[in-house]
């Protein structure tokens, strides 16, 4: 259990560590249109802190554990790599079209192969995925809500806003790959 608790540790500054860089070195450029974000990065930057906060706070004041079995504190280490590493790989994979703020670029295009030919918002998917690790590891239901809840509601509002913006600049062929595609779980939601 002491290793499981190194890695939890680990993965949690992991996190931290990844997502400051990706705010600090992803942003817009000057020649991007980055009047649409309406607020939604710095909405997410504390809507993200506060659900780890109340998350832990929570399973300290509370005791209502989702299992009394020890592979839960796994899964949930177990989706909190996955959801690291697999979003860093799709940030990469969408290269200088991943921009932390709500963006278009230059010479932007809709991409719609490897993740994305299956949701439209795999990022986000896989950061919730993390939360979603951490509410898991804190084995607690009403810290797993509230690591999950938090950030889902304000990468729900980020969505709205990001579509909005992509209707606005591809118009039909956005809408067309909307209709083939989910937001964040593949065949489902």
């Amino acid at each position: 259990m002491k290793t499981l608790q190194i890695l939890f540790t680990v993965s949690m500054v992991l996190w931290f560590i990844t997502e400051i860089l990706y705010k600090n070195i992803l942003k817009s450029g000057v020649n991007d249109k980055k009047d649409k974000d309406r607020s939604t990065l710095n909405i997410l930057w504390m809507a993200i802190p506060a659900s780890i906060l109340s998350a832990v706070a929570a399973s300290y004041l509370t005791k209502v554990p989702v299992s009394d079995e020890v592979w839960i504190y796994y899964v949930g280490t177990a989706c909190i790599w996955i959801g690291i590493i697999v979003r860093f790989v799709i940030i990469r994979s969408l290269g200088k079209y991943f921009t932390v703020d709500v963006t278009i670029r230059e010479d932007h295009r809709i991409k719609k192969e490897g993740f994305y030919r299956y949701i439209r918002h795999p990022s986000y998917a896989f950061s919730l995925l993390t939360s979603l690790g951490l509410g898991l590891y804190l084995n607690n239901w009403l810290s797993l809500i509230l690591a999950f809840s938090i950030p889902f509601i304000a990468f729900s509002y980020r969505i709205t806003i990001e579509e909005k913006t992509l209707i606005e600049q591809f118009g039909e062929e956005y809408l067309e790959y909307r209709r083939k595609t989910k937001k964040l779980i593949p065949f489902v939601y």
